[in-house]
């Protein structure tokens, strides 16, 4: 198999887990405990399960790829253009994701995320799990979606536009698990601006800090506020 073609098995491989994880893993988990309640234990467990893709994914490049998990050489910054990039990256995706999420609510009257308000209610002040959480998010989702997938397929097509919008297709599906168009429109617009940024400056740390402080904040507002207006999320 030629290396383009490991490349295409391995970025199938990701999705195809992370979509069992993501997506399928809360059904299977209910099926097994005879129970449809989604416990923060069950949503721990599922989190565990994220990390296990990573590192199946992180085997797959050493021993038949044969090469770094990361294609793409980390570049290093100063201090402050950490601060400055993490910063600019999180209002360009807060404020982006407001004006889309707003946009679909108004011209398709869509209702808040019944997933959403379960998690939310797991999340109540438990503060281990929205570390955890996002945590997880923030290094997986990264290294899977962005470090691994984005030049390998740029790689297969030959397109830096490919490598930029596939991976923020497949990012925007993963979350459909919410039930609603505004959450996967957001995480595909988010999804291509980090995807943006790392072929710009590949620099998969950023990304990383930045993708835990956008959910940490928001789970830290989900926190404090009446599920019954999330829609402001």
């Amino acid at each position: 198999m030629s290396l383009n073609g490991k490349y295409a098995l391995g970025i199938l491989l990701t999705f195809v887990l992370l979509a069992a994880a993501m997506l399928y893993i809360f059904p299977v988990v209910n099926m097994m405990a005879g129970t449809a309640e989604i416990t923060s234990e069950k949503f721990f467990y599922s989190r565990m399960i994220l990390w296990l893709v990573a590192i199946i994914v992180f085997l797959y490049s050493l021993f038949v790829e044969k090469q770094y998990f990361l294609l793409w050489k980390e570049k290093s910054y100063s201090v402050l253009f950490y601060i400055g990039a993490v910063i600019s990256l999180y209002f360009i995706c807060l404020l982006g994701g407001a004006l889309l999420n707003t946009f679909v609510k108004i011209s398709t009257h869509e209702k808040n995320s019944s997933q959403l308000m379960r998690l939310a209610l797991i999340f109540r002040n438990n503060y281990s799990l929205i570390i955890i959480t996002c945590l997880t998010a923030g290094v997986v989702e990264e290294l899977l979606m962005r470090g691994y997938m984005q030049p390998r397929i740029e790689n297969i097509y030959s397109s830096r536009y490919s490598g930029i919008l596939i991976p923020a297709v497949l990012f925007g599906i993963l979350h459909s698990t919410y039930g609603t168009i505004g959450q996967v429109l957001v995480p595909f617009f988010i999804g291509a601006v980090f995807a943006v940024f790392y072929k710009r400056y590949s620099n998969i740390k950023i990304l990383i800090i930045c993708h835990f402080m956008y959910d940490f904040v928001s789970l830290m507002v989900m926190n404090f506020i009446n599920v019954k207006h999330l829609s402001v999320l």
